[in-house]
């Protein structure tokens, strides 16, 4: 086994496991060490959520390692019997195989298996190849397994807050609507206006328009408008909250991202209703309210 010094960890990774358990100590400056572990004794990570991998993508990868090697390290974790457990680089792995390495670059990390699975979906996440709607559902799963806030997800991905809610609102679309999405077909721009139609038949209509006529984002909004009905005022009753709960009402479902209604007398009574789609949807708004 032989040793280099390469430069620290990306903030995706470094940020789920702050503390490096490498074999070797670090060098100047702070770099991580960097070990050279036979490709026989690596073995595949069970929680990878990526299952299918472009032969074409990995041939041209194999060729590139053949020519400058493996760039970037894969990460690793050692297992009891003196194996190692692939925690993020699959694609570079495989193709250093097909390269005919022997060994390969990588970083030696301690995780548990939470990690494990928090890490690859980490890796997935930041992959440049993934269309809107894998990067929402990771988020999702990461939220969901890895029981993390918004807040807590945004400091692991290295993306805003509010990124991550735009993403996690297009898993509410139709069907038609997210695979339409992920073939390419509509932007996200296009998608998160459609999130905003809730008649369905209209709704369908505009999907159709951008597919077919290939209309632009403000032709999309124009179309939006016109398909909001116009609110309905009720007689002898105010149609609208005061001020004070209108506000609290939009500030608690920005913060707890989820359907929050707030119904209030003349008199001053009123209730409160916070909406969860699951357990750990559960889960998750009361660890916001427990701050």
């Amino acid at each position: 086994m032989t040793k280099q010094k390469i430069g620290g960890l990306g903030r995706g990774l470094g940020s789920i496991l702050p503390d490096i358990a490498d074999l070797e100590p670090k060098g100047k400056g702070g770099d991580v060490a960097v070990n050279f572990i036979a490709v026989e004794s690596i073995y595949p990570n069970p929680y990878q959520p990526r299952k299918d991998f472009d032969a074409a993508e990995l041939q041209d990868l194999a060729q590139s390692i053949k020519e400058q090697g493996v760039i970037t390290p894969v990460t690793l974790r050692r297992m009891p019997d003196g194996t190692y457990q692939l925690v993020a680089g699959e694609r570079r792995l495989r193709a250093s195989k097909l390269a005919g390495l022997k060994e390969v670059p990588a970083y030696v990390r301690t995780a548990t298996d939470m990690q494990m699975m928090e890490m690859a979906l980490v890796e997935n996440i930041q992959r440049s190849d993934l269309n809107a709607i894998e990067v929402a559902q990771a988020y999702k799963q990461l939220i969901e397994e890895c029981r993390l806030t918004q807040d807590q997800l945004s400091e692991r991905v290295g993306k805003d807050r509010s990124t991550i809610s735009n993403y996690l609102r297009l898993l509410g679309l139709p069907a038609e609507t997210q695979e339409a999405l992920g073939a390419g077909r509509i932007s996200m721009a296009h998608a998160r206006v459609l999130a905003g139609v809730e008649d369905i038949q209209r709704h369908m209509e505009i999907l159709h328009a951008i597919e077919e006529r290939h209309i632009s984002v403000h032709q999309t909004e124009e179309m939006a408008k016109m398909a909001k009905p116009k609110p309905k005022v009720q007689v002898g009753r105010r149609s609208e909250l005061p001020s004070m709960h209108s506000a609290a009402q939009s500030r608690l479902k920005d913060r707890l991202q989820s359907t929050v209604e707030i119904k209030r007398s003349q008199r001053g009574k009123g209730t409160l209703t916070i909406s969860f789609n699951s357990d750990s949807d559960f889960e998750r708004i009361m660890a916001l309210l427990e701050k």
